[in-house]
């Protein structure tokens, strides 16, 4: 009997999968982030606040932001959202999903726009949750931060620009918010 394996599909998220995208968020952060929340019914409040399907719509159908969403036979099983400032401000997968390949290849997608929008470097926050995936993904520990909602994140950064030439002429780069300078 052969295990058969299962290749996710990595799509741009439309209003239409914000119902699903919001039970991925929901699900992750209150069944795999038990070492971040501590089953604190006030920080998980607090998390979960602002993850409704009504939320979660208003993010994808934003014109500064791009969300992906990964499917596993058609299902939603993860999301992640990119700011236009290249913040990575989301990506997780359903619990049954974890380990299957959804983080990376959403990471990937998302590293893929970051350099077709001229911006040079990634940075997001972490929990202690993810962590180990962003290190393993070649991301930079930057130290600790207390998230709003009460929880101390690890913020990460990874250069992906081709050269990775920190020196390089000031004058040939872009801000990291990718604004126009004056």
């Amino acid at each position: 009997m052969s295990l058969e394996i299962r290749s996710p599909q990595v799509r741009v998220a439309v209003a239409a999968d914000a119902q699903a995208a919001c039970n991925v968020l929901r699900r992750s952060i209150a069944e795999c982030c038990e070492v971040d929340h501590k089953n604190d019914r006030t920080i998980l409040d607090a998390w979960l606040g602002n993850k409704t399907p009504q939320m979660v719509e208003s993010w994808f159908v934003s014109p500064t932001n791009f969300s992906v969403v990964a499917e596993l036979d058609g299902v939603v099983a993860g999301v992640a959202l990119l700011t236009g400032a290249g913040k990575l401000a989301l990506c997780y997968v359903l619990p049954e999903a974890r380990g299957q390949g959804l983080g990376k290849a959403m990471l990937a997608r998302v590293e893929e726009q970051v350099l077709c929008w001229g911006v040079k470097a990634l940075q997001l926050h972490s929990t202690a949750t993810g962590q180990g995936f962003f290190a393993s993904r070649g991301y930079t520990d930057a130290g600790k931060v207390r998230s709003p909602y009460g929880v101390e994140t690890v913020f990460f950064w990874k250069q992906l620009d081709a050269s990775g030439d920190a020196g390089a002429d000031a004058t040939k780069r872009k801000r990291f918010c990718n604004c126009n300078s004056a």
